[in-house]
């Protein structure tokens, strides 16, 4: 009998940026970070922000922490290379993703943070300096949301 984790790994749908307005919305408000091969771009957003960009309120199904992996075609040619270097980066995203979540999560003034993760580099690239570059990322982007909340 398996056992769950105290905290699940899987990448589930919610967690999926996939909604037009809010990735149109990373693209033209967000900030934008580097660290090659990643740019990443993000955008946070309280609830009413969050509730504004839609016609009825933000639909139910958005997650705290929301991303999306882009590997142009532009970059890598061929469609084996570009799946290949999407499914590293969204594996070391999954693995080191959760002290950003429960830091999003304990901040009360933030309902959810969008994120576009796109890979930059004209050729596939280890795990290994992926991760890290995924890894310096997302210590850039703790630094840029603030300090941490205080505990109480």
């Amino acid at each position: 009998m398996k056992t769950e984790p105290s905290h699940p790994l899987r990448f589930r749908k919610p967690e999926r940026l996939r909604l037009r307005s809010l990735v149109e919305a990373v693209f033209r408000e967000g900030d934008s970070l580097y660290a090659y091969p990643l740019r990443l771009s993000f955008l946070p957003q309280d609830a009413a922000e969050l509730d504004g960009r839609f016609r009825n309120g933000a639909p139910r199904g958005i997650d705290t922490l929301q991303v999306m992996v882009t590997v142009p075609k532009r970059k890598l040619r061929h469609a084996v290379d570009r799946v290949l270097m999407r499914r590293r980066i969204r594996e070391a995203y999954r693995l080191h993703r959760l002290a950003l979540k429960e830091r999003l999560e304990a901040d009360p003034q933030l309902r959810t943070l969008s994120m576009s993760i796109i890979y930059i580099a004209d050729r596939t690239l280890p795990y290994p300096k992926v991760e890290k570059a995924l890894l310096t990322l997302l210590r850039k982007l703790g630094a840029a949301l603030g300090p941490e909340a205080p505990d109480e």
